[in-house]
């Protein structure tokens, strides 16, 4: 697959197939991905992959506390959208929700229906590898633009091999907990988690696709001569 067939076949994948990722294959792409660019070569990334019986323990782990813990969780480690939310990014964010239940027929009103799919976060939409992103809580902006980038390139490897992704800030909800059971050194957080695998192609949820804004809205080009 090149790569404008991988940007443009990328999505956050919500409904996965059990289909096993062979370990080689996750080794492959996390070590590729480290060609992403960052500030000084630093390199600031730190990745965890969970597979078989240990994301089985943490699916189970986190299983019985949905009913009770969403949507806060025990707290965010940073914040995820500023507060208040400005527009036109609140429109935005507003609307990918909205399309999301759309798809799979939930009302807006129906709120426990609601936090059942968002509690399927914690169980990786069904996925056989889990990512988990970790930075230096010393870092600051430039090193967490970095890993994202490093994230993107995770996301378009993974197309390369007929995998999906989706990125998972959700998981900085529970750092707490991930930190435990990463046994996570003292100077290291979790930036994010990544659901990975095969994705479900007759699963409703994965039918839409996020709008993105036309060019004109985000970009201007000058001084070019063709």
């Amino acid at each position: 697959m090149d790569v404008f067939k991988a940007v443009a076949s990328r999505y956050s994948c919500r409904a996965f197939l059990p289909t096993p990722v062979p370990e080689k294959t996750v080794r492959d792409i996390v070590e590729r991905a480290a060609r992403a660019p960052s500030a000084g070569n630093m390199q600031p990334w730190r990745v965890y992959a969970l597979a078989g019986k240990r994301i089985e323990e943490l699916k189970t782990l986190m299983m019985p506390r949905m009913a009770t813990e969403l949507p806060k969780g025990e707290g965010t480690d940073y914040t995820i959208y500023p507060e208040p939310l400005g527009e036109p990014y609140k429109t935005r964010r507003f609307r990918v929700g909205e399309l999301l239940y759309q798809a799979i027929h939930i009302p807006r009103e129906d709120k426990p229906a609601r936090y059942r799919q968002y509690a399927r976060n914690y169980q990786f939409f069904g996925a056989p590898v889990a990512l988990f992103f970790a930075r230096e809580s010393a870092h600051g902006p430039a090193q967490w633009a970095d890993i994202g980038g490093y994230l993107q390139t995770v996301c378009l490897l993974a197309r390369g091999y007929g995998l999906h992704t989706c990125p998972q800030q959700a998981w900085v909800s529970f750092n707490r907990t991930v930190r435990k059971f990463l046994n996570l050194p003292s100077h290291l957080m979790i930036y994010s988690g990544m659901a990975l695998g095969f994705a479900d192609e007759s699963a409703l949820i994965n039918s839409w696709r996020s709008p993105r804004e036309p060019l004109e809205a985000f970009a201007s080009l000058e001084g070019f001569e063709v």
